[in-house]
């Protein structure tokens, strides 16, 4: 097994075993699009767990048993390394693969268990913590350093470490990200066009804060998920390809934030209450 960080009775404490098989199955289809948007594909006994669990034949608990006895697998594979380490600097692409099963468990389970909803630094340390605890040693810690772009062509911006927020600033940046969410009411009652240019922005923000090493993109889609959900609308993710993502990431380093308008145009629909915020295909999850 790999190292745990938490308790060894955390999961099972939290568990709450209170969603439906529809919600079981919008929580497991979310994961999965939100691993692969990283390039992290859970194994085959991970997925016959979640199918299990999706039909109510288990529970959380035992797709996180299966999926830290895969990730454990995995990495007695890679060269006999060891347990723990640090989330790398930006995307997680290449270097977390073998912990894909982890991560991929640990979103369902926060589907489940859901955390405060502050639309603050605080909420998001707290999605960080959920989904890397006892897989990255340094789950819900904010960078402590300045940190580049992933990798690019673009050498120059590469290589400048003013691509995202000054670490030394974080809080006050989160902050300031935070009250303007609250003067906006968390972007409530507002029409679908000025929804997208708000919701856009801040999503934007929160992209250039990256106020952890690694993982930022994965806690941000669920982040923006359940602040849109709350705010009246529902995200489809799955109707967004890896390259796509990556391509308005890209795009909006740059400062031009159009692409992910318009990928969050063809995404955004209006809210079903009886549907989990967590969404990657309107066939999955309670009907609308």
């Amino acid at each position: 097994m790999i190292a745990r960080t938490m308790p060894a009775n955390h999961i099972s404490m939290a568990y709450s075993g209170c969603m439906t098989p529809a919600e079981r199955a919008s929580a497991v289809a979310f994961a999965l699009k939100n691993c692969a948007l990283e390039a992290m594909t859970p194994g085959e006994a991970t997925l016959r767990a979640a199918a299990a669990y999706e039909q109510g034949r288990e529970d959380v608990r035992h797709l996180i048993d299966v999926a830290d006895e895969q990730t454990a697998f995995r990495r007695r594979l890679a060269a006999g390394t060891t347990a723990g380490g640090k989330l790398a600097d930006g995307s997680l692409d290449d270097h977390a693969t073998d912990r894909a099963d982890s991560v991929f468990a640990r979103t369902v389970l926060l589907a489940e268990t859901r955390w405060p909803a502050s639309g603050d630094l605080d909420e998001l340390t707290a999605i960080h913590k959920g989904l890397f605890e006892g897989v990255f040693d340094d789950a819900g810690k904010l960078r402590g350093t300045n940190v580049t772009r992933e990798k690019t062509n673009d050498r120059a911006r590469a290589n400048n470490p003013e691509a995202f927020f000054p670490a030394a600033l974080i809080e006050t940046g989160a902050h300031n990200i935070a009250t303007e969410l609250a003067d906006k009411r968390n972007l409530h009652a507002m029409d679908r066009d000025v929804f997208l240019s708000e919701f856009t922005k801040i999503y934007d923000e929160l992209g250039y804060l990256h106020p952890f090493r690694g993982g930022n993109a994965m806690v941000l889609r669920i982040f923006a998920s359940r602040l849109a959900h709350d705010a009246g609308w529902d995200l489809d993710w799955g109707r967004v390809s890896r390259e796509d993502y990556r391509t308005a990431k890209h795009r909006a380093y740059r400062g031009d934030l159009v692409a992910f308008k318009q990928l969050f145009d063809a995404m955004v629909r209006p809210a079903n209450p009886t549907r989990i915020f967590l969404i990657a295909g309107w066939s999955q999850g309670p009907a609308h």
